[in-house]
């Protein structure tokens, strides 16, 4: 019989919702999901084709061993045994940094990062390498430092807004913002509306912009500095805004009085009229801001993301309805990790900060290559393919190859597992209980929580089953009394009664609640993560079970509905209150009815539901500054702003003779999917991994238009094929990610992370400037390549 089940797509950040139709145990069918309430019936072509990603032949069956001949299948107790040996015997000996953890759930699994970094945490390490700081811990960073807490970060209220800035971000392609095309050809097409995009070449966002300043790649920070001395020295800043909500002003003021604005933006590649004219609609419209990786990894990154806050809050945009604001989590995706706090650790080898909770994957290759004793020696890889998504995949080549232990969970035969030693298969995302934390909505928090709709073949498990299983056997899990099993079976209240006893009396059980959970409720669920939703749930902050109240989950109907279930939770809660010592704990109950209530909530929604509901009108209460003012001043940028001018800038893009290009390394389209679709069969047909140029750039060459060409930098050289395109820009060639991936022993296109350098990064958090690589492009059949180039 076939089926149809409710879903969400796990190939990019939208999860957008699903409908899929499932016969004989596969997915034949994939249709957008009308109700859906944030995707509302949207789908890209990459979702509708979710079944390349869920069924192909390097999906992984069994646990791998390497041997001196090859992989060998062994069973799950061998593997974990010796894995939970080895690595204790790494860390006894070399001390808790010499474990890393890489992963933390990607696009649409975040439950395993919970149990990834609980078995972290558990072995002392603080090292968690994972993709947010492969992008965005400058731009956390920065908001950290103006807002208060790294976590809370802002995001368009594009709903609100008559003018939608749009920097270095191609949604009509990339989304990163739900229903993004649809947004983006709303503000396109209304005469009320303005589209303004800022992107140095013609991408398909910035054809349908009312204003497109086509700024020089590289320059974004300059360009942003020259437009806030442009609003400031015409008197177009909100005064009012400036005064009631930030602080530090005049402590900035110096930042832009005198700068010479003509100078910076003809460095920029700008006209200066085109550029004032944008300025005064800033200091006018309602208008909100969105950034993306032409911002967070391109020079000066954290800076121009600090100064891109600046230009918001000096227009009185921050923390405003249409302007930017501060959405509501149901859970963060990080944590606050303010480096200035010496708790909070910094890479050994490369002195490089923990941000937003993570460390940054540019520098793991010199951690473990370091000749130091601290160095990385183990590192456990789940749901991460780090020798294709992060920069220099040569350094990560020779660098895990030097580790002690490498072992890689993940779904496929991955080019990270043919490296490790022991390679884990892990359940799906549409076979197993999972869901993800983004947070891209105003005022309403959503989430969703996927159920298996496919049978998984072998003996693959949850990712967070399998971290569970390594930590027991490392003996990190205390024993558990069996009361604590029995009632998980029959009673959840009782369970958590129990559960929160027991951890009075022994504190350092709650180290490792994921991992109790787990083992505990989790086979009465039928899932580790489900069991972890219910415990996020049952312990929620009081700021979402407020955002949920105002979403419309009110206590009124449910007291007696509970009080009906198995195991008179009444008469528990009122020996509770007799017990002097117990008597803190009867509170729970209201607490344990709301999280019941929001957990079969979410269980009776498989198309996903807004959990929870911001107040809209009192953004400005996110704001944890000691002042509870948006902070401008931020004295790490006082140097680093100082060496920001023309003469500067204009002397650091002087052309390179031997690498006279700009390659964007790293572009979204519609056939490309991170590394998570790996048969290219859903491509068929289709023009997929070129390298984009502009027309005058092959002419001056000698190149065509589907001609093989060499692209060459300091990092290395990859063959791809050539498309002449009128959307590039002069100078500038653009190559996507997501390609060079071997698939039953075909690579199809070229791997652009073998041309980047990890050392060609971003001061402060070390993010790739994977949008500024000096390349040089030559024919493969153009014996003149070469000497034309050196004319170009």
């Amino acid at each position: 019989m076939t089926r149809w089940h409710k879903t969400g797509c796990v190939l990019c950040a939208q999860n957008c919702g699903l409908e899929v139709q499932v016969a004989d145990n596969r997915m034949v069918k994939v249709r957008p999901d009308k109700s859906n309430p944030r995707s509302r019936g949207y789908a890209c072509r990459k979702g509708l084709n979710v079944a390349h990603h869920q069924h192909h032949a390097d999906r992984l069956t069994h646990p791998l061993k390497r041997t001196a001949t090859g992989f060998e299948r062994i069973s799950w107790d061998q593997a974990i045994a010796e894995i939970a040996r080895k690595l204790g015997r790494v860390v006894k000996e070399n001390g808790p940094r010499s474990y890393a953890y890489m992963g933390g759930g990607g696009q649409g699994c975040h439950f395993e990062a919970a149990f990834g970094r609980t078995l972290m945490k558990l072995l002392g390490s603080q090292y968690h390498y994972n993709a947010v700081a492969q992008e965005l811990t400058g731009y956390f960073w920065a908001c950290g430092r103006h807002t208060g807490r790294q976590t809370d970060f802002h995001i368009p209220d594009e709903a609100n807004a008559d003018m939608l800035l749009a920097v270095g971000w191609n949604g009509m392609e990339s989304h990163q913002m739900p229903r993004a095309p649809l947004v983006l050809k709303a503000f396109s097409t209304s005469p009320d509306k303005l589209l303004v995009v800022i992107d140095p070449r013609r991408s398909k966002t910035a054809g349908l912009a009312d204003i497109h300043l086509p700024v020089r790649p590289g320059t974004d920070a300059l360009m942003v500095r020259a437009m806030i001395a442009i609003i400031l020295d015409n008197g177009w800043e909100n005064r009012d805004y400036i005064d009631r909500c930030t602080t530090g002003f005049e402590q900035i003021r110096p930042w832009f009085e005198g700068f010479d604005i003509e100078a910076a933006l003809g460095v920029c590649g700008l006209e200066v009229q085109p550029v004032v004219d944008l300025c005064r609609e800033l200091g006018q419209r309602r208008w909100c801001l969105h950034t993306d990786l032409g911002i967070y990894m391109n020079r000066h990154s954290t800076l121009a993301s600090c100064l891109y806050n600046v230009l918001l809050a000096v227009c009185g945009r921050l923390c405003v309805p249409g302007g930017n604001v501060i959405p509501g989590k149901f859970m963060p995706i990080g944590a606050h990790t303010d480096e200035r706090d010496p708790k909070h650790w910094r890479t050994v080898a490369t002195d490089f900060p923990i941000l937003m909770g993570y460390s940054p994957p540019n520098v793991l290759p010199e951690e473990i290559l370091a000749d130091h004793p601290d160095r990385t020696r183990a590192v456990i890889v789940c749901a991460s393919n780090p020798l294709r998504s992060y920069a220099d995949t040569t350094a990560y080549e020779k660098a895990f190859e030097r580790l002690d232990l490498l072992v890689t969970i993940e779904l496929a035969m991955t080019e990270t597992a043919r490296l490790s030693h022991y390679v884990l298969p892990a359940r799906s995302g549409y076979e197993s209980w999972d869901g993800t934390f983004f947070t891209w909505t105003w005022p309403e928090i959503y989430f969703q929580m996927r159920r298996p709709l496919i049978e998984p073949e072998g003996e693959p498990l949850e990712c967070g089953e399998i971290f569970t299983r390594i930590a027991d056997a490392m003996g990190l899990i205390p024993t558990l009394p069996e009361a604590l099993y029995r009632l998980a079976q029959k009673d959840r209240f009782a369970f958590a009664v129990e559960l929160l006893t027991l951890a009075r009396s022994t504190p350092r059980l709650m180290k490792a609640i994921p991992f109790i959970l787990s083992k505990t409720l989790g086979p009465a669920l039928g899932s580790g993560n489900l069991a972890a939703l219910w415990g996020l749930l049952f312990t929620a902050p009081g700021k979402l079970r407020k955002d949920a109240l105002r979403a419309g989950f009110a206590m009124d109907g449910w007291g007696e509905a509970i009080r009906s279930a198995p195991g008179k939770l009444p008469s528990v809660f009122t020996s509770m209150a007799r017990n002097r010592s117990l008597a803190p704990l009867a509170g729970l109950h209201p607490r344990a009815e709301y999280g019941e209530k929001l957990f079969r909530a979410v269980m009776d929604h498989p198309e996903g539901l807004w959990l929870g509901k911001s107040d809209a009108e009192a953004n400005m209460s996110a704001i944890r500054t000691p002042s509870g003012r948006i902070d401008l001043h931020i004295p790490e940028m006082d140097a680093w702003i100082a060496e920001l001018t023309p003469e500067k800038e204009a002397a650091a893009l002087a052309p390179d003779p031997d690498f006279p290009l700009i390659l964007m390394a790293g572009r979204h389209v519609r056939t490309n999917a991170n590394t998570l679709m790996r048969n290219p069969e859903w491509n068929r047909g289709r023009r997929t991994c070129t390298l984009a140029m502009h027309a005058d750039d092959a002419a001056a060459l000698k190149l065509a238009d589907g001609q093989t060409v060499a692209v060459v930098t300091a990092a290395g050289r990859e063959t791809i094929e050539l498309e002449v395109s009128s959307r590039a820009r002069v100078g500038h060639v653009v190559m996507p990610h997501g390609f060079g991936l071997d698939y039953q022993g075909t690579v199809t296109g070229a791997n652009v992370n073998r041309l980047t350098k990890n050392t060609n990064r971003d001061p402060l958090a070390a993010t790739p400037l994977h949008r500024y690589v000096r390349c040089r492009v030559e024919g493969e059949d153009n014996e003149n390549s070469e000497t034309n180039f050196r004319h170009l």
